[in-house]
Order: structure tokens, then C-alpha cells, then sequence
């Protein structure tokens, strides 16, 4: 299933800055990916090239951290978020794809913002509030791809240690991604053209994020932080406007 070479080489360049910032940031691969990929390919294969993008990735990160897992805080989210991505993928194969895409962006550029002013979740840490958390972000991820930054926002201003919150938004991208993976298949979403491409961005993705993971001691964490999300602003608004 052979792609334009001008399209292919776009997203080979996405999916390479998108491995790169995670590896340095520790975030936001579905961000940096999911806006370009809607535009380049419509959200139908943008989504579930992005979620399989993210779960293989999340995998053998998560063999190093699934030790540290407080089941407690982020089980609830997770469960909840799995029961309700079918409500999302519907949403994903009934709304207008031009719509959908711009969707898509201007999800990042809320997030974006919010992570950039240091936003954090003030309130305590319920399970009504888990729920009902994992409940918005399943239903984004099933539309979108792009539900992590809510749980984000949120275990980030929990007493949990960093390696503890690591470990825990780690087992959440990872296996919300998974969910929407099976959701979507078996909604017809993720064909043999998603597989395909999603095999031809892998070695860009995975190559970056190598690199960025070796960059990572050589970066200001603080400023590249501030530097990636207003660049996702900045992309993600020129694709609302378009």
C-alpha cells in the first residue's frame, strides 16, 4: 500500500520530532503527532496510526516501571477510561473529518496552554473525581487519540513520588491505547492502510525517541518543556485556521 512520497516523508518528520520530544520531554508524543497526521491523512488513520504508535512505545517502559504502579490511583481512571472510549470511537466514525481534525488541534493547544502556565489539579484525590476523569479522557482518546494530558494534569499535583507518577502515566497511555486499539478495530477504524503506516512511521518514531532520551542530559528540561508546547501551539492553531 504504497503512500505519496511528499505525504510519506511529512510524516516520517513528524513521527521522527515526535519521538525526539519524547524522549526529552517525557511527554507528549500523541500531541506532537495527532494534529500534523489528522491533517495529512484524515483523522480515521491518524488515530489509530497514533494510538499503535504509543502503545508499542509505552511497552517496554513499562517493564521498568510496573513495580512502582499505585494501582490504587490510577486503576479506577484506567477501568473507566476503557469503558468509555466506545463512546469516542463513535464519535470518531460519524463526525465530519474536516471538523474532527480541527478538534483534534485545538485539544492540544488547551492542553498545551494549561501545561504551560503550570497548571495543576487542585482538588482532592477521590475516586468520584478518578472516574469521572477517566471518563473524559476515554471518550478523547477514542475520538481523538489525545486523552493522556487530563490524567497528566491531574496525578501530576498527587502526593505520589515522580517515579511513582511516572510509573503510573506510563501503565495509563500505554493501556488506554491498547483499549482504543481494540475499540477501533473492531469498529473497522484500524485497517491494513493503518497498520501499514504505522509500520512505516515506527523506525522514524522510535529512532527519535532514542535520540531524545541520549539528548535528554544536555537539555534544559524546564525551557525545552516551555519551547515544545508553545510550538504546538502555534502548529496546532495554523491547523484550525486552515
Amino acid at each position: 500500500m504504497p503512500e505519496p512520497s511528499a505525504t510519506l516523508a511529512a510524516a516520517i518528520a513528524v513521527a521522527i520530532a515526535a519521538g525526539a520530544i519524547r524522549g526529552i520531554t517525557g511527554f507528549g508524543g500523541a500531541m506532537v503527532m495527532a494534529p500534523p497526521l489528522a491533517l495529512l491523512y484524515g483523522p480515521w488513520l491518524a488515530v489509530p496510526v497514533v494510538m499503535l504508535l504509543e502503545s508499542l512505545a509505552a511497552a517496554p517502559m513499562l517493564l521498568e516501571t510496573r513495580r512502582l504502579i499505585h494501582w490504587r490511583v490510577v486503576g479506577p481512571i484506567l477501568a473507566m477510561a476503557c469503558a468509555t472510549m466506545p463512546l469516542g470511537g463513535q464519535v470518531l466514525v460519524s463526525a465530519d473529518p474536516h471538523s474532527l481534525r480541527r478538534g483534534i488541534a485545538a485539544t492540544v493547544i488547551v492542553f498545551a496552554f494549561l501545561m504551560l502556565h503550570g497548571w495543576r489539579y487542585s482538588g482532592p484525590q477521590r475516586l468520584p473525581t478518578a472516574l469521572g476523569l477517566g471518563a473524559v479522557s476515554g471518550v478523547m482518546t477514542g475520538a481523538t487519540s489525545i486523552g493522556g494530558p487530563p490524567v497528566i494534569l491531574y496525578l501530576l499535583s498527587g502526593p505520589d513520588a515522580v517515579r511513582t507518577t511516572r510509573a503510573n502515566l506510563t501503565l495509563y497511555v500505554g493501556g488506554i491505547s491498547l483499549a482504543g486499539i481494540v475499540v477501533l478495530w473492531m469498529r473497522g477504524v484500524v485497517d491494513l492502510r493503518a497498520l501499514w503506516t504505522a509500520l512505516l512511521l515506527a523506525p522514524g518514531y522510535y529512532g527519535g525517541l532514542i535520540v531524545g532520551t541520549r539528548l535528554f542530559p544536555r537539555f534544559n528540561e524546564l525551557r525545552f518543556r516551555q519551547f515544545t508546547l508553545v510550538f504546538l501551539i502555534a502548529v496546532s492553531t495554523g491547523i484550525v485556521l486552515a
